[in-house]
């Protein structure tokens, strides 16, 4: 499945455990650097500042942030769409202000938050064939990456399907297809979950999970979804104002309530319960899960305790 996108995806494996066959450490490259010091817009608005991540090869990454905060504005700087901005960003080490477009869009693209600003064509393969067609390939090589790309999304047998006809979950996977097709191996998600219902939600994670670890593809989403935030992603920055006021695994980011506050989010529901009964009910929980799996082990471990 998706060959096309496969030119790094074996050692893509070894650089997410961080050791090569030889058992020696290794470093999982780097595919974008952000070194942002401002983006102002026209208007004057200070829209990001002091903004410096890196996204590393095989990475699955959160930009967690509340509306405003400036995450579809990060995004469309590291897809090269906006260029306005003092700073630097780098694509594989390249100055991506430098760069062609069809250099940037053989390598990333960005989905945004509603796909029809982004489905034009009246079927589904010919929305998911118009970037390789447009990129020069031949023919049979735009069919074949239209049916590698459909079936990496879960919508094989949809090529001839009305666009107009698609649920807006099925629309998103489709959006998702046409990048994929191009040879894309960053994809960069502006609220993928957004307007999809629980099991809509559920589905599109696992879909995109399942790109990442199965495919290798390189992963960015923003998003404002801290319950599934930690189910699936590797890495976290959270936004807030345009500045990046905290990075890491979603462990080191969600620590206490009153911080995410202070940036309009919340830790997910079963952190808030778990820290709640340790501050407020003195319960002696080592450590504050996550997830519902997490908290099962911890509820055992302290009911496990007072028998004691």
């Amino acid at each position: 499945m998706l060959d096309h996108i496969h030119h790094y995806h074996g050692s893509g494996v070894e650089n997410m455990t961080g050791k090569n066959s030889g058992g020696k450490d290794t470093a999982p490259r780097t595919r974008l650097s952000v070194r942002i010091d401002s983006y102002v817009y026209p208007d004057g608005t200070n829209a990001l500042s002091a903004m410096a991540l890196d996204i590393r090869e095989g990475e699955f990454v959160g930009i967690l942030g509340s509306n405003g905060s400036g995450k579809t504005t990060l995004l469309k700087v590291m897809d090269g769409l906006m260029k306005d901005f003092k700073g630097d960003v780098l694509l594989d080490g390249m100055d991506i202000r430098k760069l062609a477009p069809k250099e940037i869009y053989r390598k990333v693209g960005l989905v945004f938050q509603n796909p029809d600003d982004q489905l034009f064509a009246s079927t589904v393969f010919e929305d998911v064939a118009f970037g390789p067609t447009n990129m020069g390939f031949p023919e049979k090589d735009v069919s074949e990456r239209v049916k590698s790309a459909l079936a990496a999304v879960d919508m094989s047998g949809y090529a001839k399907k009305s666009i107009h006809n698609l649920s807006f979950g099925q629309k998103k996977r489709i959006c998702i297809a046409g990048l994929l097709a191009m040879g894309h191996d960053i994809l960069l998600l502006d609220e993928p979950t957004a307007g999809l219902d629980p099991m809509g939600e559920y589905r599109m994670m696992h879909l995109l999970q399942k790109l990442n670890r199965e495919d290798g593809v390189t992963i960015v989403m923003a998003t404002h979804s801290v319950d599934l935030v930690p189910l699936f992603l590797h890495k976290l920055y959270i936004l807030s104002k345009g500045a990046i006021v905290r990075g890491g695994t979603p462990e080191d980011v969600f620590t206490a309530p009153e911080e995410m506050a202070n940036v309009k989010l919340r830790l997910p529901h079963i952190a808030e319960l778990i820290h709640s009964l340790k501050h407020k009910d003195k319960l002696p929980f080592d450590k504050l899960p996550l997830t519902i799996g997490e908290a099962r082990r911890e509820i055992l471990k302290v009911a496990s305790k007072s028998k004691d």
